[in-house]
């Protein structure tokens, strides 16, 4: 698994309430901007997709390929936050 970025320690630093998605590691302009145009524009709502597909990384490594062409890199941080942020 990938080391911690500083984005990842400053997001789960505080609650997430209405942060936008762009604030999850792994996930920055670009991404983000895709992502909103699925109407995934919010950390949680990016979060509850983790938890529909029942917590499982390739299925959400999946979703994030095929949603906005999410590289494995990017697909890690992203994992990383999910899972280091409220399940482990």
């Amino acid at each position: 698994m990938s080391s911690t970025s500083q984005k990842h320690k400053d997001f789960v630093a505080e609650p997430m309430g209405e942060k936008p998605v762009n604030a999850l590691a792994g996930i920055g302009e670009v991404l983000g901007k895709r992502l909103e145009e699925k109407s995934f524009d919010k950390a949680y709502v990016v979060l509850g997709q983790f938890l529909v597909l029942k917590k499982d990384e390739e299925l959400f490594r999946d979703w994030l390929k095929d949603t906005c062409s999410a590289n494995t890199k990017q697909q890690d941080g992203e994992i990383t936050t999910e899972k280091a942020t409220h399940f482990n």
